[in-house]
């Protein structure tokens, strides 16, 4: 019995793909607990509607997330803290606080998305990447200078 799999299922395939299995697993397991729909000629034209929709937003997504990394790639940040004379600062900058001043800057990056080998302490400045969906990268130099009272 051929089925389309609506989750993902360990050991027998992902969500959207069109699986022969037997009778009695499909019968049984499967539609019973939703995982699966018998493949019939309409369900296989939706699953080919929703493939199509899908294709077409993960390419727009995409050329968003392309633009976004163009953008971003060799931008310079500068973030004025208050430091000791000696250059150490008195709060260290985590990724959380590059990404508010890259919203500042109308830059939509998440946290978890800035790639800080560990917090910056010290005036200076320090490469950082920027991990964007669909293996996409950016580099952007962040550079820490004493605030000024």
């Amino acid at each position: 019995m051929k089925v389309i799999l609506l989750k993902d299922v360990e050991k027998l395939g992902k969500a959207g793909e069109v699986k022969k299995v037997s009778d009695g697993y499909a019968r049984n397991f499967l539609i019973p607990r939703g995982l699966a729909v018998l493949a019939t000629e309409g369900e296989l034209k939706k699953l080919e509607q929703r493939q199509k929709i899908e294709s077409e937003k993960a390419k727009e997504e995409l050329e968003l997330y392309q633009e976004l990394a163009s953008n971003l790639d060799g931008l310079e940040l500068e973030i004025p803290v208050k430091a000791s004379e000696d250059g150490k600062l008195f709060g260290a900058i985590t990724s959380s606080k590059i990404c508010e001043y890259l919203k500042e800057k109308k830059f939509d990056v998440k946290p978890k998305q800035i790639k800080l080998e560990k917090a910056i302490k010290e005036i200076g400045e320090y490469d950082v990447i920027v991990e964007l969906p669909h293996g996409l990268e950016s580099k952007i130099k962040i550079i820490v200078t004493e605030q000024e009272e």
